[in-house]
């Protein structure tokens, strides 16, 4: 049996703009196939992304790029399926603990320490989502969890799938936050272009207890690639198809092979 066997709605929790099509874009695509209401819940609006060099690059390091983020977004989540009313912004409600005032997470930013492995900014904003006391994000991400009770939540590894701190911080919340709800919790597991595998402890599908289940979803690369198109201030895709280019330069395939973990 397949873990989204009878799986009626599932909550996706990711830290940016285009990360949800990036890393998820094919899973999302295939929920959507089988008839599962797709929710989306974003950290933040990716403020300290670069920017692609182009028509775009004069908004790097301006509220105006907030915006374009969010428009991104919505276009984005729009081509994969995912309704108006199935987004969420962390610390918006619902998506933000009763009894607080909403407010924006920023995104933390980050550096490179070596290629594929992203580590803390030198400079961190003090509105940032890492400055934020877990307990903090953990209880808005709940609190969505426990407005929409989703059969299944789906988040990073606990390496947040290259390092990057707000991914790691959301692995940490959505996870919490799951287990506080008692909804079942999923790690995202992708194959790098070295042929390793995300996500500490992977295994082969039906290897027991703690097993990737893997998909190949190939059938939703258009999909993906129209997803793709809509965050042009942080990557481009080539005219070819099958690959991106990020702001960085960094080129990588279109993830259509992805694995989930159950903790």
């Amino acid at each position: 049996m397949s873990l989204l066997d009878g799986v009626p709605t599932v909550l996706f929790v990711h830290a940016h703009p285009d990360d949800e099509t990036i890393a998820t874009g094919a899973l999302i695509a295939e929920m959507a196939a089988r008839g599962i209401r797709v929710s989306l819940l974003t950290a933040t609006r990716g403020e300290q992304g670069e920017v692609v060099r182009g028509p775009l690059s004069v908004l790097e390091g301006t509220d105006a790029l907030t915006r374009e983020r969010e428009r991104e977004l919505a276009c984005a989540a729009a081509a994969l399926g995912i309704g108006l009313a199935d987004r969420f912004w962390l610390g918006t409600p619902p998506a933000r603990a009763a009894g607080l005032a909403p407010r924006a997470y920023r995104d933390s930013g980050m550096t490179w320490i070596r290629p594929g492995l992203a580590g803390p900014a030198d400079d961190i904003d003090g509105d940032a989502l890492v400055r934020a006391p877990l307990a903090e994000v953990t209880a808005d991400v709940a609190a969505l969890i426990g407005q929409l009770r989703p059969a299944l939540v789906i988040s990073y590894d606990n390496g947040g799938g290259y390092g990057h701190p707000d991914h790691v911080r959301m692995h940490e919340a959505a996870l919490a936050g799951s287990r506080a709800a008692g909804v079942a919790f999923a790690e995202v597991v992708q194959v790098g272009v070295d042929g390793a595998t995300s996500g500490a402890g992977v295994a082969g599908a039906g290897a027991g207890a703690g097993a990737a289940e893997w998909f190949d979803l190939s059938a939703h690369l258009a999909t993906v690639t129209a997803a793709l198109r809509c965050h042009a201030s942080q990557l481009t895709v080539d005219e070819g198809g099958g690959h991106i280019v990020h702001s960085g330069g960094q080129r990588e395939p279109i993830i259509t092979v992805v694995g989930l973990r159950l903790l």
